[in-house]
C-alpha cells in the first residue's frame, strides 16, 4: 500500500471492493456523460468487468483509510485488441475529479501493466468526455484513432477517440 497526499491509499482491488466500486461507478452512470456504459452494474457485474473477471488484467482502487472509495482504475483484454495492448478504465468519484486520485493510480496501472508484458495501453474515451480526454493527455497518451462516423450505425450510441500510451517509452 502507499499512502498519498490527502490521507488515500492505492492498493490492489479485490472483491470486497466490489459493493464500493459499483456504488462509485452507478453514480457516474446516472450523473452520465462521462462514460460509454448506460446501465447501472449488479455486484456481479462490477465484479466480472473491473475486478475478477476472466478478461481483467488488474485493478487497483484508491481508498481513504476508512475505507470509502474514491476511484479505481482497472486493465483488461475485451475485444479485438493486437496483441501486446491492454484497455485501461479510470473512475473518480464525482468530487474527486482534478484532485490527483487519477494520477496516484496511474504509476500502479502502468507498473503492473509492464510487469505482465504488455507494450501498449488502449484508453477509449467518449469525444465529449473533456475531462477523460484531458486526464488522459496528462498522463501521456496519444491520439490514435479519432471516431467520426455516425455512430448508431454501429451499433454504438458514443463515438471515442482512442488514445495509446506506449509502456517501452514510458
Amino acid at each position: 500500500m502507499v499512502l498519498l497526499e490527502h490521507s488515500v491509499v492505492v492498493r490492489p482491488a479485490n472483491v470486497d471492493d466490489s459493493d464500493g466500486l459499483r456504488t462509485l461507478l452507478n453514480e457516474i452512470i446516472r450523473i452520465g456523460g462521462t462514460t460509454a456504459i448506460t446501465n447501472e452494474l449488479s455486484l456481479e457485474e462490477m465484479r466480472d468487468w473491473f475486478i475478477s473477471g476472466d478478461d481483467v488484467v488488474s485493478c487497483f482502487v484508491a481508498v481513504y483509510p476508512a475505507g470509502a472509495v474514491v476511484g479505481f482504475q482497472s486493465l483488461s483484454r475485451y475485444g479485438d485488441l493486437p496483441a501486446g495492448w491492454v484497455d485501461i478504465a479510470t473512475f473518480a468519484r464525482r468530487s474527486q475529479h482534478k484532485s490527483g486520485v487519477g494520477s496516484a493510480l496511474f504509476p500502479h496501472t502502468r507498473k503492473a501493466a509492464k510487469q505482465l508484458g504488455f507494450t501498449t495501453i488502449n484508453a477509449s474515451i467518449r469525444v465529449d468526455n473533456v475531462g477523460g480526454l484531458a486526464y488522459y493527455s496528462r498522463m501521456g497518451f496519444e491520439t490514435y484513432l479519432v471516431e467520426d462516423s455516425d455512430p448508431k450505425a454501429e451499433g454504438r450510441v458514443f463515438n471515442r477517440i482512442h488514445k495509446r500510451f506506449d509502456l517501452n517509452n514510458g
